[in-house]
């Protein structure tokens, strides 16, 4: 970095040099212009020197980093479910031995996304991320960032309900399009995928239905990192590669609004690296197009916030220029088209484990302590009375308190 600002500073001496003749003109209209060749001058040789720094920084060792080593595009207007953590009839595994898809739910929360961002960056790895509509809402500029930076941008539903499945289906179907309006409008002048997570993993035969009707591919996963109910990073960094070693691979579940998970990434992905792990990245053939009412509604619901984003100034995003060099660490990645065809979501047994209970060892579901079991009876009652309690509120979540 010092060597490329020592770089632009010859750069912009030289200019200055070819410039210096027109300062014998006395002239003040003659002085305005040569200040004006000398700041473009100086800007100009700037970026050239900055940006193959930020690319180098971005990816310092291709050899050591992990990479991706295949990219999978997904056709979701026939709504498949993909991962093994559901009762429903989902779509054949689509990953080989010891392949490895990253995600993240829940963000993006700055404080945690960012590292997270830098760790996948400087491993030139990608990553899908489930962001709740609320949390888009509340930091566009970080939505817009994971694009930026070429990793995929899923929904997660407006607010994050734990008990979705126990809603109406108005209620429903307004969270999950309430969840990609928001997304949408945060992420500004970039598409969005059609990939949806339920909260807690609670899926159910109509939801399911739903989103086949709106093209959306729904995501469950085969490994659960437990981030929620683990706050030391060695002892997730543990968890999760014993259950990605069992698995052989599989959809990784993270939540990028966890400490832990951001201390804890560098080292998982070093280890991944190591173990002889691949990453393969998620995207959409098609890009969603949310219900234009609720985009005109939360416009004008955060008109003022969006009316101080627009009147900030913009700074030149450099990452944004070498986000493609990031994926070609060991050449361009192998491209495999999916397009299931539709299917009625029958029980097909199977896992129905939620992210909202710790998994056990085996990978299973633990079984819930009586305590819990009264905790979720009260949760259902206050819902009967128009109440929630029991799922933290958004400005719990931007502090940092859950």
């Amino acid at each position: 970095m010092v060597r490329a600002i020592a770089a632009a500073v010859r750069k912009t001496q030289a200019c200055r040099a070819v410039l210096m003749p027109l300062r014998i003109f006395s002239r003040p209209e003659v002085i305005s212009v040569t200040r004006s060749l000398s700041s473009i001058a100086l800007l100009l040789a700037f970026a050239t020197a900055i940006q193959p720094a930020a690319a180098e920084e971005t990816c310092p060792d291709p050899e050591s980093a992990l990479g991706v080593s295949r990219i999978v595009e997904i056709d979701g207007k026939a709504g498949p479910l993909f991962g093994e953590f559901t009762k429903y009839e989902k779509e054949p595994r689509f990953l080989g031995p010891k392949e490895v898809v990253l995600t993240f739910d829940d963000g993006p929360m700055p404080r945690y996304t960012k590292p997270i961002l830098d760790a996948l960056d400087k491993f030139c790895t990608k990553a899908t991320f489930f962001n709740v509509g609320q949390m888009a809402m509340a930091y566009p500029d970080m939505v817009k960032e994971v694009m930026a930076r070429g990793h995929t941008v899923g929904t997660h539903t407006w607010s994050h309900p734990m008990n979705l499945r126990r809603q109406s289906m108005a209620r429903v179907k307004d969270q999950i399009e309430r969840g990609f309006a928001a997304v949408a409008l945060a992420a500004g002048d970039k598409p969005i995928a059609p990939f949806f997570r339920f909260p807690g993993l609670s899926d159910s035969g109509p939801m399911l239905a739903y989103l086949q009707e709106r093209g959306i591919a729904a995501f469950t996963v085969d490994v659960v990192s437990n981030d929620s109910y683990i706050g030391s990073p060695q002892r997730l960094i543990k968890r999760t590669l014993d259950q990605v070693e069992k698995r052989n691979g599989g959809i990784v579940l993270f939540h990028d609004i966890k400490a832990s998970t951001a201390k804890a990434l560098p080292t998982l992905l070093s280890e991944l690296k190591k173990r002889g792990f691949k990453i393969v990245h998620l995207r959409s053939k098609a890009t969603f197009e949310p219900l234009p009412e609720l985009i005109a509604e939360l416009k004008e619901k955060h008109a003022k916030k969006f009316a101080n984003e627009d009147a900030k100034p913009k700074l030149v995003p450099f990452y944004e220029a070498i986000a493609p060099s990031t994926l070609a660490a060991a050449g361009d990645p192998e491209v495999t088209e999916l397009a299931p065809v539709p299917r009625e979501r029958t029980h097909a047994g199977g896992t129905h484990a939620t992210a909202s209970e710790p998994v056990a060892t085996d990978g299973g579901v633990a079984a819930p302590s009586p305590r819990r079991t009264r905790k979720r009876r009260a949760h259902r009652k206050s819902t009967v009375t128009g109440e929630v309690s029991g799922i933290p509120s958004l400005s719990k979540i931007v502090s940092g308190k859950y």
